[in-house]
């Protein structure tokens, strides 16, 4: 084997690592538990230390989809080189440094598909229109669905004919039916993956869509009655560990969406080295993620947690069930999505349904806004004159 392909190989394997790092100490490692720590739920660095470990064990189950979508789904007609695997990488970890040092959420999705597209049309790659619509569609609509949802939920929650004992049990069961049909990689046969709801139809021995919503409504009927009975004993400490529960299941699925930003653009060079699996690659990702999220992660999280939206444990519930569902659709479809977009058009729709625009920080949200949609196309455009001149 070519000593001077494994050299420039384990170079991109450490970009890809510094990647998964600062996406730890980012997006991944902030966006999840801000809501928690916002309404007093959980320390910050208890936060940062469960946000990692979630998010390593993410990354290792359902890592696969958005990593080959980076890795070979954005860019026709070629795969990237190892120089520009690289410069993918140090760009995009270049622009995180810059959000994460100034305390406001750049885009990790914008950053590194701006990026990879960039690189490979400068390399002579054809445009993926479809891939791209789809990506356009979910980046464009996911601030008005979660905010929305996020302002439904945190409009009825107070209301008086709404007890919490009934309304929150409805919103984990919700959470249950979709976490039963979610996909990992350990309850599969082989290199496929499977979800709870066939482990519960396998073992009894049924099959057919009738016995999958059966069991689906089991497990949610199943999880609803067990937080029924928790808030009934003990509202406030029931709501708290919900939201500690919401909170580890929103770093999960960042840990199986972003793990793909560090990792995916390594793929198309694992044919030729021929000595690194997948399940090595994205194990890598999920701990430099893992690291990044216990050691520069508390910054990210105090700066969401006070500056969007003064937020109660009702609202933060508000904010990470959408959270959670639109992530998990994000992963299904294998479509890099931004956590920070996720999460804080979230507790931006939950804030303004209770405290109206004196709930949030206007001037905050321009600037994320303006950050977000700066990051792509500053990220493209570097990507595409750096690669056109040095590669």
């Amino acid at each position: 084997m070519d000593p001077t392909l494994i050299a420039l190989f384990v170079g991109a394997a450490f970009a890809s690592l510094f990647m998964a790092w600062v996406i730890g100490a980012g997006s991944s490692g902030a966006t999840p538990f801000a809501p928690a720590v916002g309404a007093n739920a959980i320390g910050t660095m208890r936060a940062a230390l469960l946000v990692g470990i979630f998010g390593f064990i993410g990354a290792v189950t359902q890592g696969g989809n958005v990593s080959e979508a980076i890795g070979s789904g954005l860019i026709g007609g070629m795969s990237l080189p190892v120089a520009g695997v690289i410069l993918v990488l140090i760009l995009g970890a270049g622009l995180m440094v810059v959000g994460i040092t100034t305390g406001y959420p750049i885009a990790t999705a914008f950053t590194v598909t701006g990026a990879v597209i960039g690189v490979g049309l400068a390399l002579g790659g054809t445009p993926v229109w479809s891939k791209y619509q789809q990506i356009t569609a979910v980046w464009v609509l996911t601030p008005f669905v979660g905010g929305g949802i996020a302002f439904i939920i945190a409009s009825v929650l107070p209301r008086p004919n709404v007890p919490e004992r009934y309304s929150i049990p409805a919103l984990t069961g919700l959470v249950a039916a979709v976490l039963a049909n979610v996909e990992f990689s350990f309850l599969g046969e082989g290199n496929s993956t499977g979800t709870v709801r066939e482990l519960g139809q396998h073992a009894l021995a049924v099959d057919g869509r009738a016995s999958a919503v059966v069991v689906t409504g089991v497990a949610a009927l199943a999880v609803a009655a067990v937080v029924y009975w928790d808030i009934g004993r003990d509202q406030r400490g029931g709501l708290r560990r919900v939201l500690l529960v919401l909170g580890s299941l929103v770093a999960f699925s960042a840990g199986g969406s972003q793990v793909g930003l560090a990792v995916g653009p390594l793929l198309p060079l694992l044919d030729e080295v021929g000595m690194v699996s997948m399940f090595a690659v994205l194990v890598g990702g999920g701990l430099g993620m893992l690291a990044g999220s216990w050691t520069g992660a508390p910054r990210m999280i105090k700066s969401l947690a006070q500056d969007y939206s003064s937020l109660g444990p009702r609202r933060s519930i508000s904010a990470l069930v959408p959270s959670f569902l639109i992530a998990q659709l994000a992963v299904v479809l294998g479509v890099p999505v931004s956590f920070n977009e996720i999460v804080v058009s979230a507790i931006i729709g939950s804030g303004a349904a209770v405290g109206g625009r004196e709930a949030v920080d206007a001037r905050k949200i321009l600037l994320t806004l303006g950050a977000w949609a700066g990051s792509f196309a500053l990220s493209f455009g570097l990507a595409y004159v750096t690669a056109a001149l040095l590669l």
